[in-house]
């Protein structure tokens, strides 16, 4: 079937596509209305060397970065993600779904702290109380050790939080589904359709029709037939050849019946 074939279905049967793209419009806008935008905000931060480490640097934190900075940014992340932490931030008021990792091809001890919600504004302020929350951890966590403060890992903010922006990728992943969805069931039930009416109106067999047993053509005798009819045209040897057509009907002579009677001795 090519598309010219598929295009005269789908014209013709009109009325079982047009339904379906209706139905299809309504999903797509009831998609639209109860799948949200969601909104992400995003702040980066760094981890620096302590005052201690930095002392022969003149005090400069960024000139004293370790390897162990980078370790101790991964240990924060995952006892940032972990099921205490979201509780505590939960009771502190942070909405919406957060996430805390190192950053993308870093180049040092930095990780990237985001909060993604459906109000914009909510969202903003759950990313600052996630970073403010993050620093307090870091300190938190280095005073269970029994760290010294002019010792410890102190954190810098590097990038604030963002202001929320949109994040479309997942609704329009959706509104493609819904769509995709729609179209190909109204295709399917269109060629259902034409498929049951080409076979409701295709023709059945036509029986044979039984030969009348008292036709006359079936009575007709003809060469070979054994009525002994001869027309003359048969007995005849072919002038060009010599031969007797085998197919010719013999023409017996009838002699009278006193030919056959014995003759009485006189």
């Amino acid at each position: 079937m090519d598309l010219a074939e598929i295009w005269r279905v789908m014209r013709r049967r009109w009325y079982v596509l047009l339904p379906g793209l209706l139905l299809t419009a309504a999903l797509i806008t009831g998609v639209y209305l109860l799948v949200p935008v969601e909104y992400r905000s995003q702040s980066t931060v760094t981890l620096l060397n302590s005052k201690k480490a930095t002392v022969a640097f003149d005090g400069n934190p960024f000139l004293s970065t370790q390897a162990s900075l980078t370790g101790m940014a991964d240990g924060l992340a995952r006892n940032l993600n972990s099921d205490d932490s979201k509780a505590d931030l939960k009771a502190q008021g942070l909405t919406g779904v957060y996430e805390a990792k190192i950053a993308d091809n870093a180049q040092g001890p930095f990780m990237w702290l985001s909060v993604t919600g459906t109000d914009p504004a909510a969202v903003l302020q759950s990313d600052k109380l996630f970073t403010a929350y993050a620093e307090k951890r870091l300190l938190e966590f280095q005073a269970q050790q029994s760290v010294t403060p002019e010792a410890m890992i102190r954190m810098a903010t590097i990038v604030p939080p963002q202001k929320p922006e949109a994040q479309t990728k997942t609704r329009l992943q959706y509104l493609v589904m819904a769509a995709a969805l729609g179209f190909v069931l109204s295709l399917v039930a269109t060629f259902f359709v034409e498929a049951r009416r080409r076979k409701a109106d295709k023709p059945g067999r036509r029986k044979p029709v039984a030969s009348d047993p008292e036709s006359p053509e079936d009575h007709v005798s003809g060469p070979g037939s054994g009525f002994g009819f001869d027309d003359g045209s048969d007995d005849e040897s072919d002038d060009h050849t010599g031969t007797v057509d085998p197919t010719a009907t013999m023409a017996l002579k009838v002699l009278p019946s006193s030919a056959f009677r014995s003759k009485a001795p006189k």
